[in-house]
């Protein structure tokens, strides 16, 4: 198995587990606009398709040495480990979309101590560790989108978490948590 097919292999896994977990949720009390759901398919959409574009089909920058593509892999699988604690640890509260679980509370513990958002953190993590693999403009261009959509949806989750949770709460755990990379800004 090539490295390339063992990370397309990782995320294989990882999404296949992800939405067997969709079943594993509390019932939504409220969520955000068909049309903003549907923008959020679409990019997620591009965003995947850029990184996944077969690198036969497009002109690779650069193949890593065995041992740097070794600890992209480890990277990916580490990012995939991430996002599954802070999914485990939130619960029948998650949710793919923005999305107000019954009896939703502000989550800071675990992984949301490091982060406000570790599944987003997770996924982004993975997302660049496969698109440097790679090495490809189109898995680059895919993990670029894939990050600017993720920040976007971060700041709209919490506008909407301030809103139906009470602002606050939220901004305390706004004030003391960075967004998405652990130490970094709030």
């Amino acid at each position: 198995m090539t490295f390339y097919q063992a990370g397309c292999a990782l995320w294989a896994a990882f999404l296949l587990s992800w939405y067997v977990a969709m079943l594993w949720t509390a019932r939504a009390v409220a969520r955000t606009s068909r049309l903003s759901r549907l923008g959020d398919y679409l990019a997620y959409g591009v965003g995947f398709g850029l990184l996944f574009a077969p690198p036969w089909v497009v002109h690779r920058l650069w193949r890593p040495p065995a041992m740097a593509a070794g600890v992209l892999l480890a990277a990916e699988a580490s990012a995939f480990a991430f996002a599954w604690w802070a999914r485990v640890h939130l619960g029948r509260l998650w949710s793919g979309m923005i999305t107000l679980r019954e009896g939703h509370r502000v989550v800071d513990t675990g992984p949301y101590r490091l982060v406000r958002h570790p599944i987003y953190t997770g996924f982004l993590g993975a997302g660049w560790a496969f698109a440097l693999l790679v090495g490809s403009p189109t898995a680059l261009a895919g993990a670029v989108v894939l990050t600017a959509q993720m920040a976007w949806k971060a700041r709209r989750e919490e506008a909407f978490l301030r809103q139906e949770l009470g602002a606050a709460d939220y901004d305390a755990y706004a004030a003391r948590t960075p967004m998405l990379i652990p130490f970094g800004p709030r």
